[in-house]
C-alpha cells in the first residue's frame, strides 16, 4: 500500500520536471500535451464510426478482416503528422 502512495506522488513529479526542462517550459508543454489528446480523441472518434461502417458495408469477407488495421494504420499516419510540434518561434 505504501508503493501505491510513492507511485501515486511520484509519477506527476517526474512527469512535471521532464516536461520543465523541455524547451519552452511547463506551461507550453502542457497545452501541447492538450493539443495532442484533443487530436488523439478525434482519432479515435474517427476509428469508432469508420470502424462500425466497416462492419455494416462489408458483413463477411476480406473487407472486414483487413479494413480496421489499414484504417488504423491511416489514422496513425494522420496523428503523427498533425501531432508534431508546431515551428518555434523565433
Amino acid at each position: 500500500m505504501r508503493g501505491f502512495f510513492v507511485g501515486l506522488l511520484l509519477i506527476p513529479v517526474v512527469v512535471i520536471s521532464i516536461l520543465s526542462i523541455r524547451p519552452g517550459g511547463l506551461r507550453r508543454q502542457l497545452r501541447l500535451a492538450g493539443r495532442r489528446f484533443r487530436i488523439a480523441l478525434t482519432v479515435a472518434g474517427v476509428y469508432f464510426v469508420g470502424a462500425a461502417i466497416i462492419r455494416l458495408g462489408f458483413p463477411t469477407g476480406p473487407g472486414l478482416d483487413y479494413g480496421p488495421p489499414v484504417l488504423a494504420l491511416l489514422l496513425a499516419a494522420i496523428y503523427m503528422v498533425l501531432a508534431q510540434d508546431p515551428a518555434p518561434d523565433s
